[in-house]
């Protein structure tokens, strides 16, 4: 696997003399659920350095309906609290690690997750203050969304923050994204990992600098810290309208995009690599997924699954096939339909839409 992944980032080829795409393309199908039903996770791992793996989950291999469908692992969207449950329990399993979720809030604020982590859920630890039933009810009907005191499940931890730092091999901390950019980092030889939550509020609070400065504070050194930017909505797709472009600029100079829609928008991958520049890790330090999730999308570019999701959805074009033909940057949560968007969601006048996880974990 470290071999492949090293192969992918640099466009090479794998210990075989295979391109990646050929490995990816030789792997057997894929189903949705096993024999009775299981959620069965498709995911997408990339090694970040030997022992250290990223994993991104995609909208393929869950139980979710409608318009949380299939693997749909946010808490707070309205959807079935039994399916979430069951996606992430799948998750886990797959990992074999047990999995820290947090109460996302688009802050600058890091979690040192080893002074809180509790096996709380099945699949590990929940301070996301995911939704019970009737709060999802109320999600689902536009309703507000109050404290269900009357609940077996209303004495739920909540830990609110935007980033998780932990030393612990048997956890995999991950940030909920559907268009905000999740960011990996990891010392590899302090075995220190962090996973970042990184949205236009969230950067522009800083939350990358205060994720690296909880690193250095549990061990790690920035000389020695790697990281890898994930799926998000790219400057050409994330239009916000000229006030909030022009500030966002005047903080990341060189951040605004005119949109494939034609209007005002912002680059949160550039300003994100500005702030781990700014946080002392360097370009050699900071490395490529995108060359993993080409090969992905390429291997799924014909997958039954995805091509019903395609089917139901109507978010762009419906057919898997044009979809596919459209995508500029594989990254991008709007253009790749592996990955959950708000936004694409909004353009569809959906109401509600899933969450994927971008996680990190040592072994």
């Amino acid at each position: 696997m470290e071999q492949e992944d090293k192969a992918a980032r640099e466009g090479g080829k794998d210990a075989d003399g295979k391109t990646y795409d050929d490995a990816i393309l030789d792997s057997s199908a894929i189903e949705p659920t096993d024999d009775e039903g299981n959620p069965i996770p498709v995911t997408i791992p990339v090694v970040l350095s030997p022992g250290i793996t990223v994993i991104y989950t995609t909208r393929l291999g869950g139980v979710s309906a409608e318009e949380w469908a299939h693997f749909n692992l946010g808490g707070k969207s309205g959807d079935d609290p039994v399916a979430v449950e069951r996606n992430r329990e799948a998750l886990a399993d797959e990992l074999h690690v047990k999995l820290s979720l947090i109460d996302q809030v688009h802050s600058g604020k890091s979690v040192d997750i080893d002074e809180v982590y509790t096996e709380n859920k099945p699949f590990g630890f929940d301070a996301s203050g995911s939704h019970t039933e009737a709060q999802a009810k109320a999600k689902r009907a536009g309703e507000p969304v109050v404290d269900d005191v009357e609940s077996e499940n209303a004495e739920v931890q909540v830990i609110e923050g935007d980033a998780q730092v932990t030393c612990r091999k048997d956890i995999a901390i991950g940030v909920f994204a559907a268009d905000c950019l999740p960011v990996l980092f990891a010392d590899p030889q302090a075995g220190v990992v962090a996973a970042a939550h990184c949205g236009r509020k969230g950067l522009q609070r800083n939350v990358i600098a205060a994720t690296v400065d909880m690193m250095v504070k549990k061990g790690a050194s920035k000389e020695n810290i790697v990281a890898t930017l994930g799926p998000a909505i790219c400057g050409d797709c994330y239009e916000v309208g000229d006030q909030i472009a022009d500030e966002f600029d005047a903080q990341f100079p060189g951040t605004f995009t005119l949109t494939r829609f034609g209007g005002p928008g912002i680059d949160l991958n550039k300003a994100a690599l500005m702030e781990l520049h700014q946080a002392g890790i360097k370009d050699d330090r900071i490395f490529s997924s995108q060359p993993r999730v080409n090969a992905a999308t390429q291997y799924l570019s014909q997958d039954a699954e995805l091509e019903e999701l395609c089917r139901e959805d109507n978010e762009g074009d419906p057919a898997l096939e044009e979809r596919i033909k459209g995508i500029r940057y594989s990254m991008c949560t709007l253009e790749n339909p592996l990955w959950f968007s708000h936004r694409r969601a909004e353009l569809a006048h959906k109401r509600h839409e899933g969450r994927m996880l971008a996680l990190i974990v040592r072994s």
